[in-house]
């Protein structure tokens, strides 16, 4: 049995399965589509209450679609939430009204500190080396990189064009000002290259960037969360980067880490090819 991946997946599945199941897991299957938001967050436990069933059953709900534990299950109603509810104060609220809960704001310090701390610690293991050295390879030969990140990865895609800049190679921040995407897209050389940061949703002017530069024939380094993301089909390289989620706010620290180390990498590389005595490039700390 595969494995729903996203929510309008797992609800077609629900409606599809749904004369097969039990009576109890019928019971949870109306319960679980009638409140999305209160189960993209509450506890196991909570739930099971609020539903009348058996935290068991909540389990084995999620087990007879092919997960392997409820919490797998949940991420996807957090996600639909996610993608639903853009603006912050109305996810706040949702977030509140869900779990019955107000955190301070230094337990959300912890919360949102300790999960960008295990997000760190698996990065280096998540990235395979010969995908980052390709990657490295294509942005040393590209007479100038333009950079693209639209929406929340536009953050990272002005940080590695600043850094970029700091270590003396040509770049350009893909920022669609005055709604030029198209423009600024089409003014790619045939030697540049092209980096793109996207996450789910995937927003459709990186989408476009994507599949028009590989019409081009343009070398894509594609900064993503997902081996199924649809740019990652499109990508000469793909380099995938899992961000911490904290209440369904989710971080960039990681591909903050990762854009650095690119950058530095970079730096690296052309400082080598410098002539002894020739001027060094140099990044703010």
């Amino acid at each position: 049995m595969t494995t729903p991946q996203d929510f309008p997946e797992l609800e077609s599945r629900i409606g599809r399965e749904y004369p097969k199941l039990s009576r109890r897991l019928q019971q949870t299957a109306r319960f679980m589509l009638d409140h999305p938001q209160e189960v993209a967050f509450a506890t196991v436990a909570k739930l099971a209450e609020q539903a009348n069933v058996t935290p068991s059953t909540l389990i084995r709900f999620a087990n007879s679609f092919g997960f392997t534990g409820f919490s797998e299950m949940q991420q996807l109603f957090r996600e639909r939430l996610m993608n639903e509810l853009p603006n912050y104060a109305e996810r706040i609220r949702a977030v509140r009204s869900a779990t019955g809960e107000t955190p301070d704001s230094t337990q959300l310090l912890w919360e949102f500190a300790d999960a960008n701390r295990e997000v760190l610690e698996e990065l280096p293991g998540r990235i395979n080396p010969k995908d980052l050295e390709h990657a490295l390879d294509l942005l040393e030969k590209a007479e100038a990189v333009h950079v693209m990140g639209a929406r929340r990865s536009f953050v990272v895609a002005s940080y590695l064009t600043y850094a970029l800049h700091h270590i003396e190679k040509r770049a350009f921040l893909i920022n669609g000002q005055g709604g030029m995407f198209r423009e600024q897209i089409r003014s790619i050389g045939a030697g540049d290259a092209l980096l793109l940061v996207s996450y789910s949703p995937y927003a459709q002017e990186s989408q476009d960037a994507a599949a028009e530069a590989k019409e081009r024939g343009i070398p894509l380094v594609v900064i993503t969360d997902s081996s199924l993301s649809p740019l990652a089909r499109l990508a000469d390289v793909t380099l995938i980067v899992h961000e911490a989620e904290v209440k369904s706010f989710r971080g960039l620290t990681a591909s903050l880490c990762l854009t650095q180390t690119l950058a530095i990498s970079l730096g690296i590389r052309q400082d080598q090819g410098l002539e002894a005595g020739g001027t060094s490039s140099s990044l703010d700390a």
